[in-house]
């Protein structure tokens, strides 16, 4: 198995905690975030997911954010240009193992940032939607289980149809899922 595989595995009560661990180090290099919230399906109880824990940070001076890329660089966040832009930087923590252990989504765009927000609460507070998810996120795993792009492009449509009904912002052509 490569470390980019899609595996899915069942949700973990000590998602939450990884999470918490993850906010107080990234609170160390860059104290004042205007927002920082644990995003992605390992944000949903009862979901299963990929076992990577999903960040999301609202700043306001992206160049303060790009000034501390080495010092994430120091705690294993790789800063990955090739799906970055203007409003986004992506990096990801890779474990001992070789294994992805989480994604750190560093952004400028408040609509951006809700759209992952709106998404994962209504997961939460919807049995139906996160019922449909988890199997749509299934398929796209046996049929794209080497293909990162696929599986994530296959949940689109989704995702925006769930955003678009609780009211939130379009996707943006620049945004990456």
């Amino acid at each position: 198995m490569s470390g980019d595989a899609i595996v899915l595995v069942a949700s973990d009560p000590a998602w939450p905690t990884a999470f918490a661990a993850a906010r107080d180090e990234f609170l160390t290099i860059l104290p004042d975030p205007l927002l920082i919230e644990h995003i992605g399906s390992t944000a949903v109880p009862g979901l299963s997911a990929k076992p990577v824990i999903d960040i999301i940070v609202l700043v306001d001076d992206m160049a303060r954010a790009h000034a501390a890329l080495p010092q994430l660089a120091g705690l294993g966040y790789q800063y990955r240009p090739d799906v970055s832009n203007p409003a986004r930087l992506f990096l990801r923590r890779i474990g001992a193992d070789g294994i992805r252990t989480h994604h750190l989504h560093i952004h400028t765009d408040q609509d951006d940032v809700r759209r992952h927000i709106l998404f994962r609460d209504e997961l939460r507070a919807d049995a139906a939607t996160r019922e449909a998810y988890q199997a749509l996120k299934q398929g796209l795993a046996r049929r794209h289980g080497d293909d990162r792009e696929a599986y994530a492009k296959g949940k689109d449509a989704f995702i925006d149809a769930v955003v678009r009904a609780a009211g939130g912002p379009e996707r943006r052509p620049f945004w990456n899922s």
